[in-house]
């Protein structure tokens, strides 16, 4: 969406903050012997306590409140029985309505022990975010977005997954520009409005490219020993640094 008025901004950092908040409170319940069920419920009851809804549930009638991916699991996990182990990456991903209007954000935590080059790949994919929130900016291609994600990967010795995209935000969990590539798309002409909503969320694996869906027909699987990272804020364009709703 274009933001229109005040209440739009308001009404988007609100619920923006709200998911950031939640991703926050269930980093913190996240520890070896939690299963991704009992930790989507903690999610769920603080959506609850804030007035707002699930989206992926509103939105698609995902089996969850939130998405719970661990290790080889890149995105849009079930949460279920499959229980924290230690030295796990996880990745959760909370998306939420309220009012109308729609938040979206990711955090990739690691479970203690951590291990140094799963560290290494959780700073190399913020390192990512960072350096294409800096190219986005009202007038700019849309495409430097990916340019600047894929760039970044490279020099950490990571790829990005190629069928995962951030997206247009707002009054619909997913809007125009519905897709904004990992990488570097030569073709895409589309540019970055002021005022535009959307999410930056990077995608970087030690191995794959792409994924294939699970059996459960949700969950993306990223190849077996492959292991992914993802950060995502939701922001909006302007004709300097965009401003970023989604921090906690």
């Amino acid at each position: 969406m274009i933001i229109q008025s005040k209440h739009d901004e308001e009404k988007l950092e609100h619920i923006s903050q709200i998911v950031a908040a939640c991703v926050k409170a269930m980093g913190k319940q996240l520890k070896p012997g939690i299963t991704t069920k009992q930790l989507d419920q903690v999610g769920e009851q603080f959506l609850k306590q804030h007035g707002a809804n699930s989206a992926p549930r509103v939105m698609y009638n995902f089996p969850g409140c939130t998405c719970i991916s661990v290790n080889e699991e890149a995105a849009h996990g079930i949460p279920g029985s499959r229980v924290i182990q230690p030295g796990d990456i996880v990745n959760i991903d909370a998306s939420a309505e309220k009012d109308g209007y729609y938040g979206d954000t990711g955090f990739t935590f690691l479970v203690d022990p951590v291990h140094p080059k799963k560290q290494h790949l959780i700073d190399a994919t913020t390192k990512a975010l960072n350096e294409a929130i800096k190219v986005a900016k009202a007038g700019n291609k849309i495409n430097l977005i990916g340019k600047a994600i894929e760039q970044s990967a490279k020099k950490s010795g990571y790829k990005t997954l190629r069928d995962l995209a951030s997206h247009g935000i707002g009054k619909r969990l997913h809007e125009y520009p519905e897709c904004i590539p990992n990488y570097f798309d030569k073709q895409d002409k589309r540019i970055l409005e002021e005022g535009m909503v959307i999410t930056i969320e990077p995608f970087l694996s030690t191995k794959s490219q792409y994924t294939e869906t699970a059996k459960d027909g949700w969950t993306l699987i990223s190849g077996e020993n492959n292991l992914s990272a993802q950060f995502e804020h939701t922001m909006i364009i302007t004709r300097q640094a965009p401003k970023i709703l989604t921090i906690a």
